[in-house]
């Protein structure tokens, strides 16, 4: 390679809450000549990264425009509220909107739920930042309403969370420019659908091997016999069988005539 050549790589953009580990990992060992690099962005600025060719294909909250980027749904998140461990909803397995209609519910200006009407009364004034409202949480001030991965996220020892119900929930799908599905592209829409290496829409297969290459790999080539030796029934039977101590068993010697 010369100095002027680039690696082929493949960028992968994320939104806070997923974690791609599992998919990067089967990408490394599948294409380990392809970096593949992590591009972290806001959920409300994903798309937009995705059309200017900050990334090849992205991790997204739904919904997307799909004039010009296609997406593939993976899965639907857990909606659950943060509350601060001393609060009463911590005696139940989980809660809903109508327990929250005394309280004060934080509505970050980031939020991804796309509320019609969010539960509870209203804060004096939106966080700018969900990692913002999750502070405002442990100070006292509000419950907040998120996704449970960005719970998880944002976690702190003195705050802890219950499932929710009857609100809305997000999803994640694996998102890129239609006009741009290259064949990494591909490669990667493989791998998140659990395509195996030899799918006939994922790599080529390996080719089968002959069999002296497969015995060879298994226990070395067949051995050929010493200068000298020969098998039982062969072309020089008549010489003798090896004894069990190395030498050889002699017939009786012929009388004279």
């Amino acid at each position: 390679m010369t100095g002027s050549e680039v690696p082929l790589a493949f960028r992968l953009a994320y939104v806070p809450g997923v974690t791609p580990t599992k998919w990067v990992r089967i990408w490394n060992e599948r294409l380990p000549g392809t970096p593949l690099t992590l591009v972290g962005v806001p959920a409300a600025d994903a798309a937009g990264l995705l059309r200017d060719g900050g990334a090849d294909a992205g991790f997204v909250r739904l919904p997307v425009d799909r004039t010009d980027l296609s997406a593939i749904p993976l899965y639907t998140e857990t909606t659950v509220v943060v509350i601060p461990k001393d609060h009463e909803g911590t005696a139940v397995e989980e809660m809903s909107a109508e327990d929250l209609a005394e309280e004060i519910v934080l509505h970050p200006l980031d939020d991804t739920l796309g509320w019609e009407r969010p539960p509870g009364r209203p804060a004096f004034e939106r966080p700018a930042t969900t990692e913002d409202a999750v502070e405002l949480v442990a100070a006292g001030v509000g419950l907040l309403v998120v996704p449970q991965s960005l719970a998880r996220l944002y976690h702190r020892k003195d705050l802890t969370y219950r499932p929710l119900t009857g609100v809305p929930e997000s999803r994640i799908a694996l998102s890129w420019p239609e006009e741009k599905t290259t064949d990494l592209v591909e490669e990667f829409i493989g791998i998140v659908r659990g395509r195996t290496v030899n799918s006939t829409r994922g790599r080529p297969p390996t080719p089968p091997q002959p069999k002296a290459e497969r015995a060879a790999k298994k226990g070395g080539a067949a051995r050929k016999p010493a200068a000298g030796r020969t098998t039982r029934g062969g072309a020089g039977g008549s010489g003798g069988t090896r004894s069990a101590k190395g030498g050889t068993k002699r017939g009786k010697p012929r009388r004279k005539p």
